[in-house]
């Protein structure tokens, strides 16, 4: 398998050999910011909206990145670039910018932020099945916290908490995704992405106060209004899900999944459902291709490539 090559503070440099200070902030800290975008056919999707989204947050956590957003885009497009000799290998990519604040204890005294771009292979093996039989929802006990701690509209680097609610999610279901309640026991979001349920025929999402605004929950809303559909956003609790017709999880690597169950009760009438076909079909015709279909090849892919080495092992 060919190295990626990942950009790090001005310099592009194979991925083995990309560093971060151990004095930086960001790794000590968390104090930093980021922000992701996928590729289709090696083309970045959506990348003015994904850095418009990290300026926000950069500007909420006074972040100085030394640089406008539009040349963070070109170094990005450049880094790309630097890679796109393993789209075949790879199929399509995640494209990362990360930002955090500097070096140094004293805030106020961190000095010149620690930028990186770099570039990894989309998870296809991960999310491939769930297409046909949906996906697992877990609600931990931990909640989001939209009043009392950090604003989920922030994409920081800070995620332990997310980690925590994650992991417990994963020791009743190691496959699952993680669903936080916020802190009435609202419907807020999936680790890492959106939720929609469907009932009656509309289309119904949490509100924007305890989820991080994703780029990709925008383009479906947009997608399903543009094919007619009715689109509300909400108070919802876990009663609308177990109770919902069909529901899917949105997010920028998998695009839209079907959900098939929460906390191990079935959830919709078939899976995936009717709203949900129609959803993903809307996708497929913005990302021109077949997103599910893109999964599961290169899922297959990374099956037949591992079993000479599983079978060299037995």
């Amino acid at each position: 398998m060919s190295e990626l090559t990942y950009w790090v503070n001005g310099d592009f440099v194979p991925a083995s050999q990309a560093m971060v200070p151990l004095t930086s902030r960001g790794y000590r800290l968390g104090d930093g910011v980021f922000d992701t975008e996928r590729t289709f056919n090696g083309k970045l999707f959506k990348l003015d909206a994904h850095l418009a989204r990290l300026e926000k947050s950069l500007r909420f956590t006074r972040i100085d990145p030394g640089m406008s957003m539009a040349e963070l885009g070109r170094i990005s497009e450049e880094t790309l670039g630097k890679n796109l000799h393993l789209l075949e290998e790879h199929g399509d990519f995640w494209v990362t910018q990360t930002i955090s604040r500097g070096a140094g204890r004293n805030l106020l005294e961190s000095g010149t932020a620690f930028v990186s771009v770099i570039v990894e292979p989309l998870p296809f093996a991960r999310f491939a099945p769930f297409y046909s039989q949906g996906v697992h929802l877990v609600a931990p006990a931990a909640r989001t916290s939209a009043v009392s701690g950090m604003d989920p509209k922030l994409k920081a680097t800070s995620r332990l908490g997310m980690v925590l609610a994650d992991l417990e999610s994963k020791q009743t279901d190691p496959d699952a995704l993680t669903l936080l309640l916020d802190e009435q026991g609202n419907l807020a979001e999936v680790i890492y992405g959106n939720l929609f349920l469907v009932r009656d025929g509309k289309i119904r999402t949490p509100g924007g106060r305890a989820i991080l605004e994703g780029v990709t929950r925008a383009t479906t809303m947009e997608l399903a209004r543009g094919a007619g559909l009715a689109v509300s956003e909400c108070e919802l609790q876990p009663y609308d899900l177990y109770t919902a017709d069909e529901a899917f999880v949105s997010t920028t690597s998998y695009c839209v999944l079907p959900v098939g169950r929460l906390n191990g009760s079935p959830v919709g009438k078939e899976v995936p459902g009717p709203l949900t076909r129609r959803i993903s079909e809307e996708w497929n015709k913005l990302a021109g291709l077949d997103i599910a279909e893109q999964m599961h090849s290169y899922a297959a892919r990374a099956q037949a490539a591992a079993q000479p080495a599983t079978a060299a092992r037995g």
